[in-house]
């Protein structure tokens, strides 16, 4: 190390900086509220590596996702550290944490509600609640949000619209 550089920061500190970043499609939760780092570990050479999953094949933000990364392994004494996709197991939107599901009720946008992976199909008769007053009187307003994996419900007792994270 030469005098005025800082030492490369270790693994441990590097899965809490990248789990701080925001989602740059949903910037109120991060990437670790939402669940896409699958793991932060050194490499069989020694360099860190993060694996991270999309939350879906084609993600426009996946390319946004890992420059972030890779400017955080960079800034962290890592420039050489590398992003690894990973695609097995699937992500699911039971990976969003607690957390990350109040921040997006927070800002108006109803969590998706758990997914049920076997048994058979089913309808659900609940509605989305309304993030602004809780009420299960919503309805579809459209099939397309302000991303691909949202929808627009409106609330029949408050009127107020509002984005739907599609669980998945």
């Amino acid at each position: 190390m030469s005098a005025g550089t800082r030492p490369a920061r270790p693994v441990r500190e590097i899965r809490a900086l990248v789990e701080a970043l925001p989602d740059p499609e949903l910037p109120t939760i991060t990437l670790g509220d939402l669940g896409v780092i699958v793991a932060v570990a050194e490499g069989p050479d020694g360099v860190p590596e993060v694996a991270v999953t999309p939350t879906y094949l084609g993600c426009p933000a996946l390319s946004s996702i890992v420059a972030s990364i890779e400017d955080t392994l960079a800034a962290a004494g890592h420039p050489d550290g590398r992003v690894r996709q990973v695609l097995s197991p699937p992500w699911t939107s039971d990976r969003i944490t607690p957390a990350g599901r109040a921040k997006l009720a927070a800002q108006g946008i109803a969590p998706p509600g758990p997914v049920r992976r076997e048994g058979p199909v089913v309808i659900p008769l609940a509605a989305v609640p309304c993030p602004y007053c809780g009420s299960r009187a919503t309805r579809p307003h459209s099939p397309f949000g302000p991303s691909r994996c949202q929808s627009v419900l409106r609330c029949t007792a408050c009127h107020e619209l509002f984005p739907h994270l599609t669980a998945l």
